[in-house]
């Protein structure tokens, strides 16, 4: 495993809270400059950049809202000339509010947003440089493992999105970048399982029986700093954290 440059410079989006926040702080500590997204809570993200020691800039973006996006490049350009990695890892799909708005929000974040951002991201990343994908096993594994129907949605939403992005696999290849997918089973004190709790009381109880110790946002952290800096990983490889059990 080789270790970030001194000058790394990574785009990660959702950093304000989770799996993201705890990725932030995981590369800053590894002396990464951090440029990370939030939605709508400027405190929260604050926070986070806080914990990072300065090494971490918080955005505000909407990943759906192409303004947005052409800004947070923007921001990102004046900020460092080259990324070293963009790690996509917000999603979402849950929320009722974006849900009675647009009825298919869930491809339009988990797919549609991801390739737009991409899309515009590509030209900064340098030869050597590695997107990531971050997503759920119930997604990854989607149409061969059981899915809460609470969930199924999302699930689809992300899977339509990695496989988009493993479709850009000889471009990025061309460009000598790679494309690593960070999967992970049920993240332990997430919002996710939270909000699936409501809408199907017991479920979590039930995967950790079938699954054991359910992983945390550390470990989650961990192999998307190892997407990251293991440069013998081939691109199209997957990290799995946690059971993979159905």
């Amino acid at each position: 495993m080789s270790s970030l440059p001194a000058t790394a410079t990574i785009l990660l989006t959702g950093g304000s809270r989770g799996v993201g926040a705890a990725s932030v702080r995981a590369l800053a500590a590894r002396g990464a400059t951090v440029i990370f997204t939030y939605r709508e809570k400027a405190a929260r993200a604050a926070e986070v950049a806080a914990q990072a020691g300065g090494r971490a800039i918080p955005v505000q973006a909407d990943l759906t809202a192409p303004a947005d996006l052409d800004r947070l490049i923007d921001t990102a350009r004046a900020l460092a000339p080259r990324l070293t990695g963009l790690v996509l890892n917000a999603s979402g799909g849950l929320e009722k509010d974006r849900l009675a708005a647009d009825p298919d929000f869930p491809l339009h974040l988990n797919r549609d947003a991801q390739l737009a951002l991409l899309d515009r991201a590509l030209p900064l990343l340098a030869p050597g440089g590695t997107v990531v994908f971050v997503t759920s096993h119930w997604a990854h594994f989607y149409g061969r493992q059981p899915v809460p129907a609470s969930y199924a949605a999302v699930a689809r939403g992300k899977q339509a999105g990695e496989q988009a992005l493993r479709a850009r696999q000889p471009e990025l290849a061309a460009r000598g970048v790679r494309l690593i997918v960070v999967s992970g089973d049920v993240i332990d004190g997430t919002i996710t399982p939270r909000l699936l709790e409501r809408a199907e009381p017991g479920l979590l109880a039930e995967r950790r029986a079938r699954a054991g110790a359910l992983p945390t946002v550390d470990d989650m952290a961990a192999a998307i700093v190892a997407a990251l800096t293991d440069t013998g990983l081939p691109s199209g490889h997957t990290l799995y954290v946690g059971s993979t059990a159905g």
